[in-house]
């Protein structure tokens, strides 16, 4: 009673770059969100700190929210185009 895949599935050529590509990016923002463990545990006093009315922690803790969304746009574009590009 259901449908078929949406699309035929075949060999993904670009797998491989979307791979390595994915992992680099999991490294950069683990990297980034680890600085803000690690100001939280060896000087939490550091995100008391206020700029424009809000403190340090909400700012980094929305600018890791915002970053990841960033990241998962580029990380699209960049396979979108890969696909194109390799699977032909």
């Amino acid at each position: 009673m259901g449908h078929g895949p949406a699309v035929k599935l075949g060999k993904d050529n670009a797998s491989a770059y979307k791979t390595r590509l994915g992992i680099y990016m999991f490294i950069f923002y683990t990297l980034f969100y680890a600085g803000f463990m690690v100001i939280n545990a060896a000087k939490p006093s550091l995100m008391a700190m206020t700029f424009g009315g809000l403190n340090l922690a909400m700012i980094y803790g929305l600018g890791l929210i915002i970053f990841a969304f960033i990241l998962a746009m580029i990380y699209n574009r960049l396979c979108t185009a890969a696909e194109l590009r390799l699977n032909k």
